[in-house]
Parts: C-alpha cells; sequence; structure tokens
C-alpha cells in the first residue's frame, strides 16, 4: 500500500472528533490531528463554579520508505517538542497526550524494542496543572506488522481495525 493512500484511510477515523490538518509545508510530518475537550462542574448554578478540566490529544502521521532508529528518534522528538508547545497548563489542565503514527515499509529488528521502551513523561507543577506524555506506533504496511509503546496500546488497536482488510 502506498503511503498517501494510508494516510488518506486512517484519517476518517479521526475526523469525528479531531481537527484535520494536512500541511504540505511541515517536512517531518505529512498530516496532524487535535482533540481538544473542555469540561466545566458546577454546584446548583453556574455562579457556584467548582472546576475546569481540559484535555487535549495532538497526533502527529509521518510516512518515512525505511525507519531507522535515528530517523525513529527524530521525529519522536520532534512531535514532542511541538505538541509540548501548544500545552497551556493551568489549575484546570488535566492532560495532554501526543500520539505518533508512523507509517513504514520496512523496519530493523533492533527497532522493535526500542519502540516498545520509547517514552516521554512530562508533569506540570507536580500534576497539579495536568501531565503530557507520548504514544507512539509504527505501522510496518506490506507485512502488516504493528508495533506501539505502553501508551500506544489503544492506537494501535486503532491502526489495525483499519487496515485489516486492506
Amino acid at each position: 500500500m502506498i503511503f498517501s493512500e494510508a494516510i488518506d484511510k486512517i484519517l476518517p477515523a479521526f475526523e469525528q472528533y479531531y481537527t484535520i490538518k494536512k500541511d504540505n509545508n511541515d517536512l517531518t510530518f505529512c498530516a496532524q490531528a487535535e482533540f481538544r475537550s473542555h469540561n466545566e462542574q458546577y454546584l446548583l448554578v453556574r455562579s457556584a463554579h467548582i472546576a475546569d478540566e481540559d484535555s487535549n490529544e495532538f497526533v502527529y502521521f509521518a510516512e518515512e520508505k525505511e525507519l531507522t532508529e535515528e530517523k525513529l528518534l527524530s521525529l519522536v522528538d520532534a512531535a514532542w517538542e511541538k505538541g509540548l508547545a501548544k500545552v497551556k497548563p493551568y489549575y484546570g489542565h488535566k492532560n495532554s497526550d501526543i500520539s505518533v503514527i508512523i507509517f513504514t515499509e520496512n523496519t530493523d529488528s533492533a527497532l522493535k524494542k526500542i519502540i516498545k521502551k520509547t517514552k516521554r513523561y512530562k508533569s506540570f507543577k507536580f500534576s497539579l496543572h495536568g501531565w503530557s506524555r507520548l504514544k507512539l506506533v509504527v505501522a510496518e504496511l506490506p507485512a502488516k506488522n504493528y508495533y506501539c509503546n505502553y501508551h500506544g496500546a489503544d492506537l494501535c488497536k486503532l491502526i489495525k481495525l483499519n487496515f485489516k482488510n486492506a
């Protein structure tokens, strides 16, 4: 399967809840998706405001013909930096997850362990102002192999479902 077809196949799975942006100027990522949720709690009336709760997710899609360890880590670092730049921590910020989905034709055999152990986490004011964590999924399309880190397991299931019959 050609990469642009893979991106076109997976983006509709995100369209209902996410804001999709295909950026032709960005050389690192071919598409981005953003999810923002804001919830407020009141006690009987709106003037008795108890709490705010913001939850965000920033998803970055990349295509690589052959994925190496250096390229994987550079994509993860680029997504982490771009995602953290969008986070605005305050007392009502719960979490902001940063996800990276990489489509590739083949990967190094040693890369599977690196993908599984890749993690990034940042807490804001000892988690009082929320936290951010990294979700990573690598899809090896011709062989239909999918690899993810611990937090990326839910995204990995979504990708498997979308490419099951491809």
